[in-house]
């Protein structure tokens, strides 16, 4: 079912905003096992998000990522801004976000939804079944998805 046709050319561009080291681990270690190139960049709180997909400061030479992985609680700029923030912005807004929520939270998943998140995923409690998540989500935007190719600034 693999196959990495949505980018022939170079590893996929991943960003994952988290500030949970322990959930950035799990993530990590689930996309080891994902057959497809791919390269993952973590930053840990929503400036720094907005820093990377913005090419500011540290991250001035950042790669605009093909996907984004969100933590919805996430320090200083909320998760819930910076996807704002992102599909209303013409050059960013083609990025699929998914966020991440440990929340039972019925509300926090309507919310992405109405800020346009392509997904919501819950992080599961066990780190198994967590990375089991990852690397089915992950699968799935790489092998079966077609991607948007580039969009300004890319």
């Amino acid at each position: 079912m693999s196959d990495s046709s949505s980018h022939p050319t170079r590893p996929a561009e991943l960003l994952l905003i988290e500030d949970n080291p322990g959930d950035a681990r799990l993530v990590e270690e689930a996309l080891r096992d994902c057959p497809n190139p791919k390269r993952l960049h973590v930053v840990s709180d929503g400036d720094e998000a907005m820093d990377f997909l913005y090419r500011r400061g540290n991250h001035a030479a950042a790669p605009r990522p093909d996907l984004v992985l969100l933590d919805w609680n996430i320090p200083r700029t909320s998760g819930e801004t910076v996807l704002t923030k992102v599909k209303g912005d013409p050059d960013l807004k083609h990025i699929p976000v998914t966020v991440l929520t440990g929340s039972k939270d019925d509300g926090d998943v309507a919310r992405s939804y109405e800020r346009h998140a392509n997904a919501c995923l819950h992080k599961a409690v066990e780190p198994g079944e967590f990375m089991d998540t990852i690397e089915v989500y992950t699968d799935f935007w790489l092998s079966v998805a077609k991607l948007p190719v580039g969009g300004k600034g890319s």
